[in-house]
């Protein structure tokens, strides 16, 4: 279990979408955001999300050439730290961030990491939430997770 998780903004505006938050506290213990992460969710943060300002602020704005503000604060907080592992959906961000060997996850991994660990029962009911939303999420990557997870299929 990585010691460090550091949260883009879309993971935390989909949680908060489907109400369910607090999931990131039951699987992660030490949840870090930026600034630029709270003020683009424009939310009370819960006080179990710390926020921390990059201290390389060069680094971050040479990253906002390749991605947006909030991806870029992440991504250089990420560089300033040890082994973190990073909460990001967007594609662009997660491929940049595999570029500079960091790990990551996004919204599905959490809510399977979720299920392996027991704090969910069932990842369907969180799949069927976020898919009211207008997060984009294929349907071939919606029955691998339920597959994976001994959970049926959805309908194609």
């Amino acid at each position: 279990m990585p010691s460090i998780v550091i949260s883009d903004t879309s993971c935390l505006i989909l949680f908060h979408k489907i109400r369910h938050l607090n999931l990131l506290q039951e699987v992660y213990d030490n949840i870090i955001t930026t600034p630029e992460v709270a003020d683009e969710f424009s939310e009370n943060l819960p006080e179990w999300i710390r926020i921390e300002k990059v201290k390389d602020k060069k680094y971050q704005e040479f990253l906002e050439t390749q991605v947006d503000l909030g991806e870029a604060s992440a991504i250089a907080l990420a560089k300033e730290m040890d082994n973190p592992l990073l909460l990001l959906d967007d594609l662009k961000a997660r491929k940049l961030a595999g570029k500079l060997n960091l790990k990551y996850t996004g919204t599905l991994g959490v809510i399977n990491k979720a299920k392996q660990l027991g704090v969910i029962d069932a990842i369907r009911p969180l799949i069927e939430r976020i898919l009211l939303t207008d997060f984009r999420i294929s349907e071939n990557v919606v029955n691998e997770l339920l597959k994976l997870n001994n959970e049926i299929a959805r309908p194609q």
